[in-house]
């Protein structure tokens, strides 16, 4: 019965997290365009914060509560999850090939490989001290700085303020609601991870590798989905990108600021070569700036085989 409960908590907080999110999501773009921020600013700040903060509040809330395993475990188990779940699923839903432009991925793509081996710089030896977390942060401010000053149409002249969406007092109360819910969300959703980590005999590093990247992984998949099953995939895929980078530079940077974070054993010893080889996936598929029906289903198959090495059962 106890461990009924426990998964009630854990779904519950979850589905808190990620519609908080979406909330704050949603409000917070309005508000910004209607401050007069371009559609390429919102874009770039707010929505890529936006999608990642199920894994910011849950990362932060795991080290107030001295779980410092957390933040990096969450970090590599969704950035895993992105790739291999996300894109795996929405090239299968596609019927066809993902294709995209140059520009994404000549852009991009450098990007996210750049961020992923830093943060295995930093991660390798088990453990992330503050220091090394203002590095990442460092590597944030980079990447944003990049995005709002090199890409083409990022100087594009703002809106007319008559042109400018209008915010109503309801606006800000969904934006104050969607933080509470995150917030509430992130505690119990921790709560629930450690009682179920005891009850079950699985570390706190494998339940957030799993059942929280994954989970906070659904605004993503929800998202490549939708876009794949429309045969947009500038969306599909391009909503990953930005999301890893921020996972890995910005969740575990900030996380930092409260301590040093450690890795656990499967973390190091599974998770992290995992994040390397699936990263390596996706710069192969992006080459070619096609990713087929036939890789998506390579994705799953190798997130299968993940999760069994995880368990133990291979």
């Amino acid at each position: 019965m106890e461990l009924l409960i426990l998964v009630g908590i854990f779904v519950f907080s979850l589905v808190a997290l990620v519609k908080g999110a979406d909330w704050v999501l949603d409000s917070a773009e309005k508000i910004g365009l209607s401050l007069g921020m371009s559609p390429f600013v919102v874009g770039v700040l707010i929505v890529g914060l936006g999608t990642s903060a199920p894994e910011l509040a849950s990362s932060i809330v795991g080290m107030l509560q001295g779980v410092t395993e957390i933040p990096a475990a969450n970090a590599i188990g969704s950035n895993i999850a992105n790739i291999l779940l996300v894109i795996g699923i929405a090239a299968i839903v596609a019927k066809g090939t993902l294709a995209v432009t140059r520009n994404l991925i000549d852009l991009e793509l450098p990007l996210l490989t750049l961020a992923t081996l830093y943060f295995f710089g930093t991660a390798y030896d088990g453990v992330i001290t503050t220091p090394e977390s203002f590095f990442l942060l460092a590597g944030v401010v980079v990447y944003v700085l990049y995005s709002l000053f090199h890409r083409e149409g990022s100087t594009k002249a703002l809106e007319p303020l008559e042109k400018r969406p209008k915010v109503a007092l309801l606006d800000w109360a969904i934006l104050i609601v969607g933080f509470i819910a995150l917030i509430g969300g992130a505690n119990y959703l921790i709560d629930s991870v450690l009682g179920l980590s005891a009850m079950v005999g699985i570390s706190v590093g494998v339940m957030t590798i799993l059942a929280v990247a994954v989970g906070t992984s659904l605004p993503e998949l929800i998202v490549s989905v939708k876009a794949a099953l429309n045969h947009n995939a500038e969306v599909a895929i391009g909503n990953i990108f930005g999301s890893n980078i921020f996972n890995l530079l910005l969740v575990v940077g900030i996380s930092g600021l409260f301590g040093t974070q450690t890795l656990d054993t499967a973390t190091v010893t599974i998770a992290l070569p995992m994040l390397l080889a699936t990263t390596f996936f996706f710069i192969i598929s992006g080459i070619s700036k096609k990713i087929h029906t036939w890789e998506g289903a390579f994705y799953l198959l190798a997130y299968l085989l993940f999760s069994a090495k995880l368990f133990g059962l291979v």
